[in-house]
């Protein structure tokens, strides 16, 4: 007597594998997309700014030494007798006021003397009209005597450490300066929330990350509150 056969063991359905969601690539598109823009404002304000930035850097150290770094300043003085027709056209200024000098004076001013003063306030009196010439890095005035037109003008340079130092604060540099120094200091603003972005996105794979960015916070943080008072 053979024994029966075995039935036959079921068959357990084969799982279909794991489809990864619809969505996923276009995740992984997006992200790409905003890790190359990441990156590429990164480099682009860099670029931008790298040359201000050293140039700031360089001038916080020379104003943070200002009381060691000596300057010999260098005065030089101009003199010219204003033409009568033009003293003529100054005598018509209000004895006293703030106004400028006339168009017609202010050129002679540049042609003579190499001095711009058109559309610049004055200090009119009876006897003289005073221009304030100052500049980065030293200063300078003009005066031209009412009665007799002699126009005297002292301009004091203190050499080219003042120079950038006032670059560095934006002390009479005009407004074209005035406006660089702020899309300047946007540059470097983006350049810093991109690279922190990027420092983010890295910190898995650099352990010293956020220790080094939180010292960076903490030091200036810890002399302000019991070293400066």
């Amino acid at each position: 007597m053979t024994d029966a056969a075995a039935p036959p063991r079921p068959q357990t359905p084969e799982k279909a594998p794991a489809q990864a969601p619809a969505q996923a690539p276009a995740l992984n598109r997006a992200r790409a997309f905003w890790l190359k823009q990441l990156h590429s404002w990164h480099w682009i304000s860099a670029g931008l700014s790298l040359a201000c930035m050293i140039l700031f850097a360089i001038t916080g150290i020379t104003l943070n030494h200002a009381a060691q770094i000596k300057a010999e300043p260098v005065v030089t003085e101009q003199t010219a007798t204003l033409p009568a027709p033009l003293l003529a056209r100054l005598a018509e200024m209000p004895e006293e006021t703030t106004g400028p000098v006339p168009d017609a004076v202010a050129r002679w001013a540049s042609d003579t003397l190499k001095a711009s003063v058109a559309g610049k306030p004055t200090e009119t009196t009876p006897e003289e009209v005073y221009v304030a010439l100052p500049r980065p890095g030293g200063d300078g005035w003009i005066t031209i005597d009412r009665a007799t037109g002699e126009a005297v003008m002292e301009v004091t340079n203190q050499g080219w450490i003042a120079y950038v130092n006032d670059l560095h604060k934006g002390r009479n540099t005009g407004p074209v300066w005035y406006w660089f120094n702020d899309i300047f200091a946007v540059a470097c603003i983006i350049f810093a929330i991109t690279g922190l972005i990027l420092l983010w996105l890295h910190s898995r794979s650099r352990p010293s990350t956020w220790p080094l960015v939180g010292l960076g916070l903490v030091i200036p943080v810890v002399i302000a509150l019991i070293f400066i008072h």
